[in-house]
């Protein structure tokens, strides 16, 4: 039997929650179809997401339809919860984009195009609530191809062998064409392989609440859907971590080669740590309720019991470890605790964060307070309900602010030194910028001869243990490459805790020798807008994007509206949607996502406006520890170098790859 992991993704409203419940109406797989808006729909059960009538987290469902089986996987489509969506794509075989006829492509509908290219996922379009469309499938079929891709061809048309698109869908492919023009048609197995291959995007229409054209579309999905042979060796990618109702970590798998078996033993590495332990139970879930197995084979989803170390984007087994998350938070929430007590609200935030990593909890323990990295206010609302409802604490938030982050921008070596009383450990590191965007990566070019491969190892560790902050606006730390070139240990008095504190010190201060080099750069959030105003109201538009250090491309103007495309920082663009409603006379429209971080446009105001000091945040200090007769003693950053033990080869200190030498 044919099978398929199948994701529903969409802009919010669109419809994808009642496409999900009509399309398991029609396989028989429940027996009476829910409503969003009743709150009542088979894959939205949590309480909240009744009472907003939104997906806040992923959930699945089975069907078997036409002699196939399909996994379905409903994702969420606020722009908050945007990077759960992003989680769930390395699920899928296939992926269903829902667009709302009565309001086209969205900007989120182009995010989310833009992630399905990004993991290869083929991908199907389906424009629901045409019982509202305010044109017919012709011209909505030429927007989806304007806003999303020219390959993006009529699927009733595809499967019933229209002339036209047929050569349309040949021409994407050489092969494919070989074989129009000898035939003067194309094989299912050649349509299967075009779709499979990303050549050609089917478009259906109907609307999902009436039933209408929901069975068209499952016959051409199931039509169109090619059987996939998967490796023999076991393998597969963690793609969510959540708690059962009983509080149970549940880590969501999906099996991409072998068998996955219930007590077998499985290994990673996440966190900077190399881990092992056997997996307890194996559940096939549908919404809320799930049956245990004994085992689950390749190309299938599940959740499993008793590991405790993986976060969303781990790899088992053979699977290689894939790309990082594009999306990111962007706001900064101070967590105000209320009479919940601090330390146990820390705790249960990192509970939660250990479910998302994208959370970002930190602790500040120089000003004694708790900060959350968030996507937008719905997302905060559910994290205070989860607080409320979880662990019973009634806590509120400050205002938001825009999550800035650091980076450097040339190499710069740090050393730290901790050498207390009984202790000693001492750690050199070098610090190179990347591009934007790559996150944090490790290396060493340091000789086992001049430092044991297990104390190395160790360093590295505490560098991926936890974020570290930059010294400009105590931001965290970005796109860099850490190089361990060198260290010390002894014998009888160094413990592991001594490497960790040689490391922090180092980093910082390898930081502060950037600042006073100038190699210190503060990054901020950008957006991707799309303001469609009056025609007559461009010139205001013009002027306040211009005003805002946006970059931005020529209006385009159809009737009496105008629309500007670009890109802006957040912190000048949060507000203005108000903005625009009000000298829109409520007609204007401003659709944001994010887009990366980029230097920050007014650098030296964030900096003044923070007025963080490094060298008084004791807890992240750039100072070193020495010991002399006997007695620690601390050495300002600056003079570190000069009473380091290790002296470091000037050739390790020039910028490398990957090539060689990294661990």
């Amino acid at each position: 039997m044919k099978q398929a992991v199948l994701g529903l993704l969409a802009h919010v409203d669109a419809g994808k929650t009642t496409l999900a419940e009509a399309m398991l109406f029609q396989a028989g797989a429940i027996r009476t179809q829910g409503r969003v808006d009743h709150g009542d729909s088979h894959l939205d059960t949590d309480a909240m997401e009744r009472a907003r009538g939104i997906t806040i987290f992923a959930k699945q469902a089975d069907l078997t339809y036409n002699d196939a089986h399909l996994m379905l996987v409903d994702a969420p489509g606020h722009v908050d919860f945007s990077a759960e969506a992003e989680r769930t794509l390395r699920a899928l075989d296939y992926a269903v984009l829902v667009v709302g006829a009565n309001d086209g492509v969205q900007g989120h509908t182009e995010t989310l195009w833009e992630l399905l290219s990004r993991y290869g996922v083929p991908t199907f379009v389906f424009v629901n609530k045409m019982d509202l469309a305010p044109t017919d499938a012709a011209g909505l079929l030429d927007t989806v191809r304007d806003r999303l891709s020219t390959s993006c061809v009529d699927g009733r048309a595809l499967l019933s062998g229209d002339e036209a698109v047929l050569e349309d869908a040949a021409a994407t492919d050489e092969e494919a064409l070989d074989e129009y023009l000898a035939e003067g048609t194309l094989s299912p197995a050649t349509l299967r392989c075009l779709v499979s291959e990303r050549c050609i995007f089917p478009v259906f229409f109907g609307s999902a609440l009436r039933d209408d054209g929901v069975s068209d579309f499952m016959d051409g999905l199931i039509a169109l859907v090619a059987e996939r042979a998967w490796p023999e060796e076991f393998a597969a990618r963690v793609y969510k971590v959540s708690r059962s109702a009983r509080g149970e970590r549940l880590a969501w798998l999906k099996v991409t080669g072998g068998v996955l078996r219930a007590k077998m033993m499985v290994a990673g590495v996440d966190r900077g740590a190399s881990w092992e332990e056997k997996i307890d139970q194996v559940r096939i879930y549908d919404a809320d309720s799930f049956q245990t197995v004994t085992e689950v084979p390749a190309g299938c989803i599940c959740a499993v019991t008793g590991l405790t170390h993986v976060v969303p984007g781990s790899a088992l087994g053979a699977e290689e470890r894939g790309l990082e998350p594009l999306l990111a938070p962007v706001l900064s929430y101070q967590v105000l605790p209320g009479e919940a007590d601090i330390h146990k609200l820390v705790r249960a935030l990192r509970e939660l964060a250990d479910e998302d990593p994208l959370l970002g909890v930190s602790w500040q323990e120089h000003l004694q307070e708790v900060h959350v990295q968030l996507m937008g206010a719905v997302q905060r609302e559910v994290l205070q309900q989860t607080l409320a409802d979880r662990y019973g604490f009634a806590v509120d938030f400050g205002p938001g602010g825009i999550l800035y982050k650091e980076t450097v921008t040339a190499p710069v070596e740090g050393v730290g030194h901790f050498e207390p009383l009984r202790h000693y450990a001492e750690a050199h590191l070098l610090i190179e910028p990347l591009p934007r965007g790559a996150g944090i990566e490790v290396g060493t070019r340091c000789s086992e001869d001049d430092l044991d491969r297990n104390w190395q190892r160790l360093i590295l560790t505490h560098v991926l243990e936890r974020g570290h902050l930059g010294v400009l606006t105590g931001s965290p730390l970005t796109d860099v490459r850490f190089t361990l070139l060198g260290g010390r240990a002894h014998a009888k008095h160094t413990e592991g805790g001594d490497f960790r504190q040689a490391t922090y010190r180092a980093i910082r201060q390898a930081l502060m020798m950037a600042r006073e080099q100038g190699a210190c750069e503060l990054l901020e959030p950008w957006y991707r807008f799309r303001l469609t105003v009056p025609a007559d109201k461009v010139g205001r538009a013009l002027a306040d994007v211009q005003r805002m250090g946006a970059e931005f491309e020529t209006p385009s103007v159809q009737g009496d509206m105008a629309q500007l495309t670009g890109f802006a920082p957040a912190s000048e663009m949060r507000e203005y949607g108000l903005e625009v409603s009000g000298y829109s006379g409520g007609l204007g429209r401003l659709a944001l996502e994010f887009a990366g971080y980029r230097p920050c446009h007014d650098a030296d105001r964030v900096i003044e406006q923070a007025a963080y000091d490094p060298e008084a945040d004791l807890p992240n200090t750039p100072d070193s520890v020495f010991c002399s007769h006997g007695a620690g003693y601390t050495v300002k950053w600056h003079e570190v170098p000069e009473h380091a033990h290790v002296t470091i080869d000037p050739d390790r200190l020039r910028p490398w790859r990957d090539a060689e030498g990294y661990l």
